[in-house]
């Protein structure tokens, strides 16, 4: 049977992984899978998510297929892994046809004790999935099955046939971000009813929170860079273009920064990771794909450009940077332009209600005018009695005055110009007129 004792646990996690110890409920998290019991795992991103798995792979007689949706970087995990000493090897469409054989020869062969593949690839394996080969299956980034997430994808839609197929088999799904509508729904789709579920503390206090207005957005990034003295870190930006356009304009100002999107080549995109993972470049300006999966612990802040639809994407971003445990910064970009492209984003979603009501918990955070955190930890069911101390709002409370008196002059104004002017005419209106309330 498999070992269940602590001793036998940190010895092979001090030979192939390096540590001394265990993080919070990596050890439980662990047994719970060697005793073939269906495990769900909400830990935040940097928590050790990954020794949750591949730990207990070790153990196990068969393989542990990991499925996840980072085709670009399977073949760094499993080199790191190969690097520890770790039996690994993945199997995807980037493969050729004889590198792909060499793959279901090293399984034959039970030379494998971890096989990372996409869900797209998962028909190809059919042979091999069964209980002669597979002792465990991993889904990474499992809040992608839930149509409730923030990052659903059709092809995680097919992984519901492997526990009919492996009823034996346990299951483990592993996400840092997922509400409990989504994880509800995470163990329907899964089929696995008799779940242990681990949710470990959604507070990272070494991140610092901040949003400011969308006011001359390049400028301020660029003050902010110059500031972190060659730091590393990410801008996220909604669209494709707009990543381009930023790193030329951090470019032209002495930054040493890359775009990263998927409309540029699997090469172009390689390229950025590993200059990135390697310290060639201090800056990836990318949509929200980038960062997933990479292990880069020296991460010192994220920048959203624009406004992310949910707080599970915010959360999951700015979980990129900080995951050493060192201080960290996380600077939002908020404008109600970003708020009104996200709203037409979703006016035909299947679930707009959901996304609309997703988008103004966001919108509500960025609009805080108390403590940050205890509005991002709220919302995934925790709650903290003191302020943070370490967001914009707990650093400069905000001022509050009696404006009843202005707002009556802007309704005046408004009022005398039909309401047919602009903002900026309305307080230009305001300043000359010296506005009168209308009773």
């Amino acid at each position: 049977m498999y070992p269940t004792t602590k001793e036998d646990l940190l010895g092979k996690l001090k030979l192939n992984f390096g540590y001394d110890s265990f993080r919070s409920k990596q050890q439980n998290i662990i047994q719970n899978i060697l005793a073939k019991r269906d495990t769900l795992v909400i830990m935040p991103t940097g928590g050790g998510k990954s020794i949750c798995y591949q730990l207990p792979a070790l153990f196990f007689d068969g393989i542990t297929i990991v499925v996840s949706p980072l085709i670009a970087l399977m073949k760094d995990q499993v080199d790191s892994l190969r690097a520890n000493g770790v039996a690994a090897t993945y199997f995807n469409s980037s493969q050729t046809e004889e590198e792909q054989k060499l793959v279901f020869d090293a399984i034959k062969a039970k030379d494998v004790k971890l096989l990372y593949t996409a869900p797209e690839s998962l028909p190809l394996l059919q042979h091999f999935i069964n209980q002669d080969f597979v002792s465990c299956i991993a889904i990474d980034e499992a809040h992608c099955i839930s149509a409730w997430g923030h990052d659903f994808r059709p092809s995680y839609k097919q992984l519901s046939f492997l526990k009919k197929k492996l009823p034996d088999v346990p299951i483990v799904a592993l996400t840092a971000t997922a509400d409990k509508a989504t994880q509800e729904d995470i163990i329907t789709q899964l089929g696995i009813r008799k779940v242990d579920r681990f949710v470990s503390s959604f507070n990272r206090e070494n991140i610092a929170l901040e949003v400011r207005a969308a006011n001359q957005r390049v400028q301020q990034i660029i003050e902010f860079i110059h500031a972190q003295e060659k730091d590393a870190g990410i801008v996220y930006c909604l669209s494709r273009k707009t990543t381009e356009q930023v790193a030329n304009k951090l470019l032209q100002h002495g930054i040493n920064a890359m775009a990263y999107h998927a409309g540029m080549s699997s090469e172009e995109r390689t390229l950025t990771q590993e200059s990135f993972i390697k310290d060639q470049c201090d800056v990836v300006c990318a949509t929200v794909a980038f960062g997933m999966g990479i292990d880069k612990s020296n991460v010192r802040w994220i920048i959203h450009y624009n406004m992310p639809k949910n707080i599970e994407g915010y959360y999951q971003e700015i979980g990129r940077s900080g995951r050493d445990g060192l201080p960290a910064k996380a600077l939002l970009f908020h404008s109600y332009s970003d708020v009104i492209q996200l709203r037409k984003f979703i006016e035909n979603t299947s679930n707009r209600e959901l996304q609309e009501a997703k988008l103004e918990r966001m919108k509500q955070f960025a609009e805080a005018t108390v403590c940050r955190r205890k509005i991002l930890l709220s919302y995934f069911g925790e709650l903290i009695e003191d302020n943070c101390g370490n967001c914009d709002v707990c650093a400069n409370p905000p001022e509050f005055f009696d404006g009843t008196v202005i707002a009556q002059k802007a309704l005046s104004a408004i009022y005398r110009l039909q309401g047919k002017e602009a903002m900026g005419t309305v307080v230009d209106f305001c300043e000359e007129q010296k506005c009168s309330y209308i009773g």
